[in-house]
């Protein structure tokens, strides 16, 4: 299944901008509650440096892109309706907004970091609102739906658990359709220090903070502090990484990356995603505006964040807090290429401390399961199914024939 990132957040925080920036995909972007309806659903991209410059090839991408030697690697994105304090209550959107969360891998939640939205949304003066609070409560939002979730029938649970001595088994069974695995229960156990005591001797407060270490593991979190060009916002961001130490905060600018990129659809500025900085092509297309918006992006953004955040949270999202590697499969050790001659065809995310017969049953169930070796392109060495893969390996995998 390819990647979901859940993208999170009150009404008015750049949530919808965000989105349509980073997949391009026009969405409504209003100045009211609940514009995003149903979940949007588009394609935004993971950007890592692609091995063809090390081997000297030109590639022929079939499952990603490649920009000047920067493979861009697609995960799914999804806009949902944006939250407000009991949600979990089925306020405002509030069941629609946390049932589209059931898939998702990891969550970008997008933050209004000028402090100029109120809790519900509502525009307010820059700086009157503190965006940690906007943090906590959506956290607090989530926790309080999956604490729904297990509450409902946790007595009926946990006495089938405790009878069959399957607790972690049945727990996850139970959650599955959240995309949460029995590895997330036994690690949210381990981490609330509750995996030697009895399930049906928890108190409300013992099951919640295994919720809530159960939520950072099975739906990590980015904190996305968009509005970051106001200066206000400056002294915010610095204050959630102080308070929020345990959190990735990552200064962003969903208008500022909208803008390049359709700067770019318009043949006038030369920018690929996740730049530290862009080149006007042709100043002859551009109104005196225009050079002066692009240059309070490249001032008040690019200079003083290094990016517009975009491409950097979903980065994060997936490299960091799923711990995601890149992995290049080719059938020609020696030609780099699979068996239509496309060179470097296809790059694979996967888990650190996947291993190479699980590579093979990703890329197809029938060459998993007539696995033999797999060839390190680089050294030209046998690699047992058990190899565990590195990040930016170039791997060809022999399967056996006429099975």
């Amino acid at each position: 299944m390819p990647l979901l990132i859940g993208v999170i957040g009150k009404t008015n925080v750049g949530k919808s901008t965000f989105f349509t920036a980073a997949t391009m995909v026009s969405v409504s972007i209003a100045n009211h509650p609940f514009t995003t309806i149903k979940p949007n659903i588009g394609v935004g991209y993971v950007r890592k440096q692609c091995v063809c410059k090390e081997f000297g090839v030109k590639d022929d991408p079939q499952n990603s892109i490649c920009i000047e030697g920067i493979r861009f690697i697609p995960v799914t994105l999804m806009d949902v309706a944006g939250l407000i304090p009991g949600a979990h209550k089925g306020r405002g959107l509030g069941n629609k907004f946390l049932d589209n969360l059931r898939k998702a891998d990891v969550l970008l939640h997008i933050v209004d970091a000028s402090g100029s939205t109120d809790a519900e949304g509502r525009p307010v003066p820059p700086g009157t609102y503190n965006p940690i609070e906007e943090v906590i409560q959506i956290q607090n939002e989530v926790d309080m739906w999956l604490f729904q979730i297990l509450q409902k029938d946790w007595r009926k649970l946990v006495h089938k658990a405790e009878s069959e001595g399957k607790f972690e088994e049945i727990l996850a069974e139970r959650l599955s359709g959240l995309s949460i695995t029995k590895i997330h229960v036994i690690e949210a156990l381990r981490k609330s220090k509750l995996e030697s005591s009895k399930p049906s001797s928890w108190k409300s407060e013992e099951l919640l903070l295994f919720v809530k270490n159960l939520r950072k593991i099975a739906k990590p979190t980015i904190t996305v502090a968009n509005k970051a060009d106001l200066s206000i916002a400056e002294d915010f961001i610095k204050e959630m990484r102080k308070e929020l130490k345990d959190q990735i905060i990552v200064p962003t600018s969903a208008l500022a990356e909208l803008v390049l990129r359709r700067a770019v659809n318009k043949g006038v500025i030369k920018y690929i995603p996740g730049d530290p900085d862009f080149k006007i092509l042709d100043h002859s297309y551009l109104t005196t505006r225009e050079i002066k918006g692009l240059e309070y992006i490249r001032e008040k953004v690019l200079k003083k964040w290094g990016s517009t955040g975009v491409q950097q949270a979903i980065n994060k999202a997936v490299l960091k807090k799923l711990n995601m590697i890149t992995v290049y499969p080719v059938e020609d050790p020696i030609k780099l290429t699979d068996h239509k001659g496309n060179i470097l065809p296809d790059v694979y995310l996967v888990k650190k401390g996947t291993t190479a017969k699980e590579l093979a049953y990703k890329i197809h169930t029938d060459l998993g399961k007539t696995f033999l070796y797999a060839i390190d392109v680089r050294t030209k060495r046998r690699l047992g199914e058990n190899y565990i893969l590195k990040d930016n390996d170039v791997i060809s995998i022999v399967a056996a024939k006429g099975r």
